[in-house]
C-alpha cells in the first residue's frame, strides 16, 4: 500500500468537499438575498430556480430559513 498517495488522495478529497460545502452555502445565501427583496417577482422566483435547479419548495424553505437567522 502505497499510504502517502493515500494520504493526498484523502486529503485532496476533504479539501474538495469543504470547497462544495462553501459553494453552496454562498449559493443559498444569495438565491435568498435575491428571494427576500421586497421587489421579488414571480419571474424571479422562476429565473432562480431554472438557474439553481431547486424546486420552489425547497426555495420558500430556503427563504423561511433565512428569514429565521435573518440573513440579508
Amino acid at each position: 500500500m502505497d499510504e502517502p498517495k493515500l494520504e493526498l488522495a484523502l486529503q485532496r478529497y476533504q479539501d474538495a468537499v469543504a470547497a462544495l460545502d462553501a459553494a453552496r452555502t454562498d449559493l443559498e445565501v444569495e438565491a435568498a438575498a435575491a428571494l427576500r427583496s421586497s421587489g421579488a417577482t414571480p419571474e424571479d422566483w422562476s429565473h432562480v430556480s431554472r438557474l439553481t435547479g431547486w424546486t420552489e419548495q425547497e426555495l420558500r424553505r430556503l427563504v423561511d430559513a433565512a428569514h429565521q437567522v435573518d440573513l440579508p
